[in-house]
């Protein structure tokens, strides 16, 4: 199973239906559609409605990419944990990179690595995200299909560091393509991990194991309380309807069965037992001759 957890995607886009089965032709089998925000978070916020015509052989996911250049972006991240199947956070300074591994609820934290960053991974700071279950991700699509050599070379330099960082544990690696032709098949991914410094099965559990515990403990987090307790069956009492099919079928089988004894709802026999002999009244002898206690 291959996951792609970063597909740019807008319901108005006339290209997703092409990358969405150049995706499934490639192998993967799981792909989350992101929607980005800068700035504000609007006060009604929803995830927008899946493409009808996607392959049957690809699990869509819905996720929210939110950019973080204020502090007080974050007063909504657990309502959006709600309403998306993937939280991620592009933090775009050091100080919020912080913030975002060491506090914030996020499954996943993006930086954009095709640009130059004016700071240095530490190990301390990702191993604290890593820690908490928060991946890190590195998407290898504006690297591609960027702007000249600089995206391509700061692409390189900066997963390089990050894997040197944390030491190739808790990363994923995503393609985040606006286009078919910035997708690249699972096998080269590796391939490509391998020339950023991780191992082959380092590189293969980025695509693959590492993006399932993502969904995994996202799902986790939407459904039981605060990622431990799983509530499966709530104790609700039982419909009236389905007490009166219950009745009606009981009585219908003492009717069609007269000789059987009549059991109760629960199936417990209510039919009176029968006296013994040692509770009968113990009829006296007139010939025996009456005690002096008598």
């Amino acid at each position: 199973m291959f996951f792609d957890l970063n597909v740019p995607y807008s319901p108005d886009d006339p290209e997703v239906p092409h990358t969405l089965n150049f995706l499934a032709e490639l192998g993967y089998t799981t792909v989350a559609l992101s929607q980005t925000i800068n700035g504000k978070i609007p006060p009604t916020l929803a995830p927008p409605s899946l493409p009808t015509n996607a392959p049957k052989s690809l699990q869509l996911l819905t996720r929210l990419t939110l950019t973080l250049a204020d502090p007080a972006q974050n007063n909504r991240l657990a309502a959006l944990s709600q309403a998306y199947d993937i939280v991620a956070l592009r933090p775009t300074n050091e100080k919020l990179l912080l913030n975002a591994c060491t506090n914030l609820e996020c499954d996943v934290i993006s930086v954009d690595l095709s640009v130059r960053l004016p700071y240095h991974f530490k190990f301390k700071m990702l191993s604290a995200a890593i820690s908490r279950g928060v991946r890190i991700e590195i998407c290898y699509g504006p690297g591609i299909t960027g702007s000249g050599l600089d995206a391509r070379r700061n692409l390189i330099g900066n997963a390089t560091s990050l894997i040197r960082a944390t030491r190739g544990r808790g990363i994923i690696v995503s393609s985040e393509a606006r286009r078919a032709l910035g997708l690249r098949a699972p096998w080269d991914l590796i391939n490509l991990a391998c020339v950023w410094g991780l191992s082959q099965e380092r590189g293969k559990e980025a695509i693959c194991e590492e993006a399932r515990k993502v969904t995994a403990l996202a799902k986790l987090k939407r459904t039981s309380w605060r990622g431990i307790v799983d509530v499966i069956h709530g104790g609700q009492k039982a419909k009236p309807e389905e007490s009166a099919k219950k009745t009606k079928s009981v009585q219908k089988s003492v009717v069609e069965n007269p000789q059987e004894p009549e059991q109760a709802e629960n199936g417990v026999d209510n039919l009176k037992r029968k006296a013994s002999t040692s509770s009968e009244p113990v009829v006296e002898d007139p010939d025996k001759p009456l005690s002096k206690r008598d």
